[in-house]
């Protein structure tokens, strides 16, 4: 009886996950086709890569934490108790020591905001004058920030969707989460173990490049339980 009871709490868990609303045909608009993102996140001739770099983080920045702060009142200890993203991920704050510790998603997040906007006015980081360098491991900063933000992210998309869809601001986050994961793909700053949890909405915005999804295709065909399905086919048709 334990393990039928087992059984069903582990075969009920998947189709938890299975409903996602933001894949919904009817709100997957957006206000800008990713031709036109693609092309606003290249870099552009004599400018200078940290400086690119710098500029993004700042915009993206201010736009997740707008979006995040419309549904904020949503977002609460009881509601949100853990940190947590699609197919069940969940996330830990790593303060500068190191150390790994659980929180409320609104804990997490003002974590991460606070962190970032610090980080933002630290001149000796994010020079605001042209006299001053970045320093040699900006790059791992922004990595960092780049993270921390596809966390948010996936907690607003997770969690907060139907919230979204409310108050109307669905095509507005699918933009910003265009435009975050086309520069992301272009510069290749998060790790895909992260950004994974959401590669089911970069396929359904049509974002994947075809390359990436050709060899997605090709490697479901070489999958073991593909080719049991066409072993099967073939018997099923050997026996008519």
């Amino acid at each position: 009886m334990g393990k039928a009871r087992r059984k069903d709490r582990e075969s009920s868990a998947p189709s938890q996950e299975e409903h996602k609303l933001y894949l919904e045909e009817a709100v997957l608009e957006r206000k800008h086709s990713d031709t036109d993102l693609r092309q606003l996140v290249d870099l552009p001739p004599g400018l200078g890569y940290n400086e690119w770099l710098a500029s993004h983080t700042i915009d993206f920045f201010q736009h997740i934490n707008l979006v995040y702060g419309t549904i904020s009142e949503y977002c609460t200890t009881s509601s949100c108790p853990d940190m947590n993203g699609p197919c069940q991920r969940q996330y830990f704050w790593v303060d500068e020591r190191g150390k790994k510790t659980k929180t409320t998603a609104p804990q997490y997040v003002d974590y991460v905001m606070t962190y970032i906007q610090k980080t933002l006015n630290d001149e000796p980081v994010f020079p605001s004058k042209p006299v001053n360098d970045f320093p040699t491991d900006f790059e791992v900063v922004v990595r960092r920030i780049f993270r921390l933000l596809f966390h948010v992210l996936a907690h607003i998309y997770h969690h907060h969707f139907r919230e979204v869809m409310l108050l109307t601001l669905h095509a507005h986050l699918n933009c910003i989460f265009a435009h975050f994961t086309l520069f992301n793909e272009r510069f290749k700053l998060i790790d895909e173990k992260e950004t994974e949890v959401l590669h089911d909405l970069v396929v359904a915005l049509k974002l994947a490049p075809r390359a990436s999804a050709a060899s997605a295709a090709s490697a479901a065909a070489a999958s073991p339980l593909a080719a049991a399905s066409r072993r099967r086919r073939r018997r099923e048709q050997g026996e008519h």
